[in-house]
Order: C-alpha cells, then sequence, then structure tokens
C-alpha cells in the first residue's frame, strides 16, 4: 500500500491489522513502514515456575515434559539460526 493509500483511510488500514492482516506501507516502491498488531503476551517466566512448582506439589512429584518436547524446542531453535540484524533507522 502506497504511504498516500494509507493516510487516505487509516481507518480501514487500521481495521484490517485487527483483523490480522500485516500491513506494508511503501513510499516510491520501497517499504518504510510494516504495521501489525502486537504479540499477545506471554507468562513470564517467574510465572512458568511457580505454575510448575504448584503443579509438583498438586502431584507430589516434578512434571515431566513428553518425550517430544526436547524435539520441539529443537526445531523451534533450529529454525530461527540466522543472526540478529535489526534494520538501520540511520
Amino acid at each position: 500500500m502506497t504511504e498516500a493509500e494509507f493516510a487516505r483511510d487509516i481507518h480501514a488500514v487500521l481495521a484490517k491489522v485487527q483483523e490480522g492482516i500485516e500491513v506494508i506501507v511503501e513510499q516510491d516502491h520501497r517499504p518504510v513502514a510494516v504495521i501489525k498488531a502486537p504479540q499477545a503476551p506471554g507468562r513470564k517466566i517467574s510465572e512458568c515456575i511457580a505454575l510448575a512448582k504448584a503443579y509438583e506439589e498438586k502431584l507430589g512429584y516434578a512434571p515431566v515434559p513428553d518425550a517430544d518436547f526436547a524435539k520441539d524446542v529443537q526445531a523451534a531453535v533450529d529454525a530461527h539460526r540466522e543472526p540478529f540484524n535489526p534494520p538501520s533507522w540511520d
């Protein structure tokens, strides 16, 4: 979407973003902005630890992840091996 299209109907753009659509604003056919809904906040690690401890007390033993958990975590790590190169805003 061009900068002019964005400026002409910002309300429609925001409605699309609320529907989960990512909008890229361009100027001279170059992306200058990406507008998307923020990620839903996850649990803090302290909350996860507290939940695990409460579950352990309830069960009488520490919770044990299922056998596929380590494979799932490793797959997630492997999928994001590229270096972090934030854009330059100079």
